[in-house]
């Protein structure tokens, strides 16, 4: 009987975290000594999401993976992966990660190299075969199985590092940096097959400097400032506002000072871009530069792009 129930709490455990988010996080500390180097992330991703978490150079996004890859042990906090807590090896094993620096054997073929990671998975022998011939295949290096990495160009270990990532149909992928060495075929290719994981129900974790490639294929993103999100959501949320940019001459410093109540303003000498400007206030805008004794040329709306607001996030962070 005892062991009938054993298996019966198992059953409910393995249906609860089939059930969960891919990841999960709340208020995770991370110190080195007197360093913070992450504090408080809290952060959900849904399985088969395409999730872009974005920050500038020592923001915590490298520290927040390593501890949910278990690389790392968090200071305080809890997180879960798959719905089992963070390192465990359960969950390590359906997870694929492309880190952003790997270097891999020069004297060893693509498919060694698979062939290896298929042994420290550890994927059962029987299917070795079919994984690497698969990967190859999704990663468009069929033709070079045979070849020596140390013959590959960058943007070719990418694509045999990505194709690593993918061996044993993993639930969750992390991917850092994935197109930074490619080409605008490889960019797309990429993208391409992030869509293909999300549509399968895999979760993709995407850390890319490139914000035009997050924007084109990410369902939702978190921005990382000192350790903790300053703003999540889809990007329809995110990029909401249109910004409205103004031609006009004659208007001096102190004049454009006023205008900041219209919002926040890229001033590039006689174009004025206003942030996320709400479109029943155009009028006014255009009235007020007259009345100050501006002539406007031009008024034009222009849709925020990722970047925009990335920028902005980060600005307004400081102030």
């Amino acid at each position: 009987m005892a062991q009938v129930a054993e298996e019966e709490t198992a059953a409910v455990s393995s249906e609860a975290a089939a059930g969960s988010p891919a990841v999960k996080t709340v208020d995770l500390h991370k110190r080195f000594g007197g360093t913070v180097a992450l504090a408080g992330l809290t952060m959900t991703v849904p399985r088969g999401e395409v999730f872009g978490f974005l920050g500038p150079n020592g923001a915590g996004k490298t520290t927040a993976v390593k501890l949910l890859l278990g690389l790392l042990t968090p200071t305080s906090g809890e997180g879960w992966l798959l719905g089992r807590r963070i390192g465990d090896l359960g969950a390590r094993r359906r997870i694929g990660y492309l880190p952003e620096l790997f270097r891999y054997q020069s004297w060893l073929s693509a498919a060694e190299v698979l062939a290896l990671h298929c042994e420290l998975a550890p994927l059962p022998r029987a299917s070795w075969k079919d994984e690497i011939r698969n990967v190859l295949e999704t990663v468009g290096l069929t033709e070079r199985a045979g070849d020596k990495v140390g013959t590959f160009s960058k943007g070719m270990q990418q694509r045999l590092g990505l194709g690593a990532a993918l061996l044993g149909e993993p639930e969750l992928v992390f991917l850092d940096e994935p197109t930074s060495a490619l080409d605008p075929v490889g960019r797309h290719d990429v993208r391409e097959i992030i869509r293909g994981l999300a549509a399968r129900g895999t979760a993709v974790f995407l850390n890319s400097h490139l914000l035009s490639e997050v924007e084109q294929v990410c369902d939702r993103v978190a921005v990382v400032d000192h350790g903790r999100v300053i703003a999540e959501g889809s990007m329809d949320e995110l990029l909401g506002g249109t910004a409205v940019r103004v031609r006009a001459t004659g208007l001096a410093q102190a004049d454009k000072n006023k205008l900041l109540s219209f919002g926040r303003i890229d001033d590039e000498g006689d174009q004025l871009t206003f942030a996320s400007l709400d479109p029943e206030r155009v009028p006014d805008l255009v009235a007020q530069i007259v009345a100050m004794g501006g002539r406007v040329y031009e008024v034009a709306p222009r849709h925020q792009t990722l970047e925009d607001r990335f920028l902005q996030l980060l600005e307004d962070e400081e102030k």
